[in-house]
């Protein structure tokens, strides 16, 4: 697989997100997930994207199990920031004085000595960002971070953040049906030599064809409460999406290996990481990296699905606190 540097670190140029490993989409397959991930390392993918968050740490756990042996050939990016308890609303904590705590915790459940890519998941309303990007770079410090990443942060927090650390990646939701970084971060991620990484890169699998509407959703899938997959909404998008799925059929190539070729068209700088549980879908995204599109396709999906063809906001109510403080994201 082709490699891409976000900032100092290189990696190959399509990572592999393991959240859906341990839920979020319905109910997770941690059997089926630790295949996955050995099978992501034989097709040459090298950055994969956990959380402290995710499955209140079991998918850190997850990772950890499965390159116990292989520490040597995987770029481990894990994140922290978001704060879940039971009866409360959940919150973001970026206090430098909690981060080395926060990074410890996922050292033990990653069972490694050290974090490659540590990301603040969403800068703290609360608190400047140079003072949550000062606690992590004492992580890079004494060892047990290699490189720092920010999440929807927007160019002005990037610049800021970079003036007190050097950051290697921003880490946001970025897909042709989510163009919020084309605003002004992804401009700034090129000039500043950082590096970029979109999360829902197949705008949670409804650009690889076959979602059902929102009634058709296991309990405990995150789409639920997710606007753009509800009534109306739902029905306007797969107006757009159906136009797509033509294009694809056109180029013999899968709908998501078209939307992950499109984000890699976007620049040199740019490692998407679709998540999946399933061997099957890995490997139709990792066949993406080598599709190259020609200027003319890359045009005609910028058109096709332009900001305000898009039906319904990225977050619901239920699902408001994950949106960023920084207005650009």
């Amino acid at each position: 697989m082709k490699k891409v540097n976000l900032g100092a670190l290189e990696v190959g140029a399509m990572g592999l997100g393991c959240m859906t490993m341990t839920g979020v989409y319905g109910a997770g397959d941690e059997v089926e997930g630790e295949k996955v991930l050995h099978r992501a390392i034989e097709l040459g993918v090298t950055l994969f994207d956990t959380a402290n968050g995710y499955g209140a740490g079991a998918n850190e756990r997850l990772l950890g199990r499965a390159f116990a042996s292989k520490r040597d050939q995987v770029v481990i990016s894990t994140k922290f920031g978001f704060v879940i308890q039971e009866g409360k609303p959940p919150s973001v904590d970026g206090h430098p004085d909690r981060v080395e705590d926060r990074c410890n915790e996922s050292l033990e459940r990653l069972g490694t000595e050290y974090i490659d890519l540590y990301f603040l998941h969403r800068p703290d309303p609360e608190v400047p960002i140079e003072d949550t990007v000062g606690g992590m770079a004492r992580l890079v410090e004494s060892g047990k971070v290699r490189y720092l990443g920010l999440c929807e942060v927007n160019a002005d927090s990037l610049r800021r953040a970079n003036e007190v650390h050097p950051i290697a990646a921003v880490q946001s939701e970025y897909s042709l049906w989510t163009r919020d970084p084309e605003s002004g971060v992804l401009a700034a991620c090129e000039e500043l030599g950082v590096g970029f990484v979109p999360f829902s890169p197949i705008g949670r699998a409804m650009l690889a064809g076959g979602v059902e509407k929102n009634d058709g959703f296991e309990q405990g899938d995150i789409r639920r409460a997710m606007p753009r997959f509800q009534g109306d909404e739902f029905d306007h998008n797969m107006q757009l999406v159906s136009e797509f799925e033509g294009i694809a059929e056109g180029l013999s190539i899968r709908p998501g290996q078209l939307a992950l070729a499109w984000l890699l068209a976007k620049g040199d700088f740019i490692a998407p990481i679709p998540g999946t549980k399933r061997l099957k879908y890995l490997e139709e995204n990792c066949a993406a990296a080598d599709i190259d599109l020609s200027a003319d396709v890359v045009t005609r999906l910028d058109a096709l699905f332009t900001p305000e063809r898009v039906a319904g906001d990225r977050y619901g109510k239920q699902l408001s606190w994950l949106k960023s403080s920084d207005s650009e994201a």
